[in-house]
């Protein structure tokens, strides 16, 4: 609408095409940082449970002053720490660059312009290189 050449400027077309692409912008705005959100909230849950397993499992262990059960406790927070920390921090890697490659991606240079997506194809490139 307008776009032509000599075609008659319509504000009414402009008005309403700034209008939803102000509203595209909020809307990835709240959704960019609720998905930041999500991840900060990860790590504060990491961050806590690295405390509470320290606390309650391995100093537990020093507090009874047993070298066996100080081992003992050494071993389960070691085994929970890298077990279920790891297991966690995975995650938030994985989660992080999954929402990097598909949100971020997809907001900035993905555009729907219709063109017929052709996969790249070894056998199209060897046969186009011969002729």
């Amino acid at each position: 609408a307008g776009a032509g050449a000599g075609a008659a400027f319509d504000y009414g077309d402009a008005v309403v095409h700034q209008l939803i692409h102000t509203i595209e912008f909020v809307l990835g705005a709240v959704s960019n940082t609720a998905s930041y959100l999500r991840l900060w909230a990860l790590s504060l849950a990491h961050a806590q449970l690295s405390a509470v397993f320290w606390d309650r499992v391995f100093m537990g262990g020093v507090a009874t002053q047993s070298p066996a059960l100080i081992a003992i406790a050494f071993a389960v927070w070691a085994c929970a720490t890298v077990g279920v920390l790891m297991g966690m921090e995975s995650l938030s890697a994985f989660l992080h660059a999954l929402r990097l490659h598909w949100v971020e991606y997809q907001n900035k240079f993905y555009r729907g312009d219709g063109y017929k997506f052709a996969p790249f194809s070894f056998e199209q490139v060897l046969s186009e290189e011969f002729e």
